[in-house]
């Protein structure tokens, strides 16, 4: 009989570590997906998973040193499944994404679309202070899809305050739902300088050439670096004292990000065989770089779908929003006590 009673009191903890570890894995599983694709966001993906609180929590407690077994379990299998997809599907997704992109970014429009159910449930209802910031985030986000189909990209010239603020800015977007590193990358004008880096080091190290490592890793890999560290650290704390102290406010914000965030996925465009004279990240393509560009870098441009196409697509979307709201379904039962957790902090 006492063991009975034991084990009612241990399975609730049992089965709400279980659920966080789920939705961790996933959410660091599409995590590590968006991260391989152009213009998607890894907080986007946070979002819809459903873990996106708890992982803002994770990282303010592990940036003020406190070990917890929740915040240790949350960061440890979100970074554990975004490194595994990146290091397993990187080629696949990327061949994926170049040979069908439409049919990959109408299935992360739906995983995307997914989460809303899953942030509505963390508010209080229709409010003020809800829709307000919602409408803004959902403006800027709409803004930034309008820029990147215009191609506007920056050009600055890069130096050490340059290159850190564009590490803060990159690691901003990991954590920030609805914004792409890469794209705040492309409009600083840091993304082909930080990749030429990244590149030189890695050559380097393979040819043993420890000399010329130092270059790139000095003047650019470590501002860089600290800028990353800092973002992580600052975002990171900022949302968790906003989430504390104005959540209903703070998620109208990640809500208008997360339903803004699907303007920049339009699922039918294609890219463009660059010709000479176009200018790609920065630089102008001439006669003879052109065959140095990877499809990736090519530029987009809108195509009108076929109804098969259309119909396909729809059908895609919805998969993806049923598997997102799967995986939050998952974890349902444990969420109230999180959430009244944050609501009696909120003034």
């Amino acid at each position: 009989m006492m063991h009975e009673q034991q084990s009612k009191a241990t399975n609730p903890g049992n089965a709400e570590t279980t659920s966080l570890a789920s939705r961790s894995l996933f959410g660091g599983l599409l995590m590590g997906l968006a991260n391989l694709v152009p213009g998607i966001s890894g907080g986007t993906m946070l979002l819809a998973a459903g873990i996106y609180p708890n992982f803002v929590d994770a990282v303010a407690d592990a940036t003020r040193l406190r070990f917890k077994f929740r915040s240790l379990l949350v960061l440890g299998c979100v970074a554990a499944a975004a490194v595994l997809s990146i290091l397993l599907l990187a080629g696949t997704l990327k061949n994926l994404v170049l040979d069908h992109r439409w049919i990959m970014y109408s299935l992360f429009i739906g995983l995307t679309l997914g989460g809303i159910p899953v942030v509505w449930r963390l508010t209080r209802g229709p409010s003020i202070s809800l829709i307000v910031p919602c409408l803004l985030a959902l403006a800027g986000m709409v803004s930034l899809a309008v820029l990147q189909a215009m191609d506007v990209v920056g050009s600055g010239a890069s130096s050490a305050a340059t290159l850190f603020f564009a590490g803060l800015a990159g690691a901003s977007a990991m954590i920030l739902p609805g914004l792409s590193g890469g794209y705040l990358l492309l409009l600083m004008g840091q993304y082909v300088p930080i990749l030429s880096a990244i590149d030189a080091f890695k050559d380097a190290l393979r040819a043993r050439d420890i000399a010329a490592a130092i270059d790139p890793a000095l003047t650019v890999l470590l501002p860089v670096g600290l800028g990353v560290l800092a973002g992580v650290a600052l975002v990171g704390n900022l949302l968790q004292w906003l989430l504390h102290h104005y959540q209903q406010a703070t998620l109208g914000f990640l809500l208008g990000l997360l339903i803004g965030s699907v303007a920049g996925l339009w699922p039918f465009q294609q890219g463009i065989p660059p010709k000479a004279g176009d200018v790609i990240k920065g630089q102008v393509v001439t006669a003879e770089s052109i065959a140095d560009i990877e499809a990736e870098d090519w530029k987009m441009a809108f195509f009108a779908p076929s109804l098969g196409q259309s119909v396909c697509s729809l059908g895609l979307i919805a998969l993806g929003f049923a598997v997102t709201l799967g995986v939050a379904r998952i974890g349902r039962g444990d969420r109230p006590a999180a959430d009244t957790s944050a609501t009696a902090q909120d003034t």
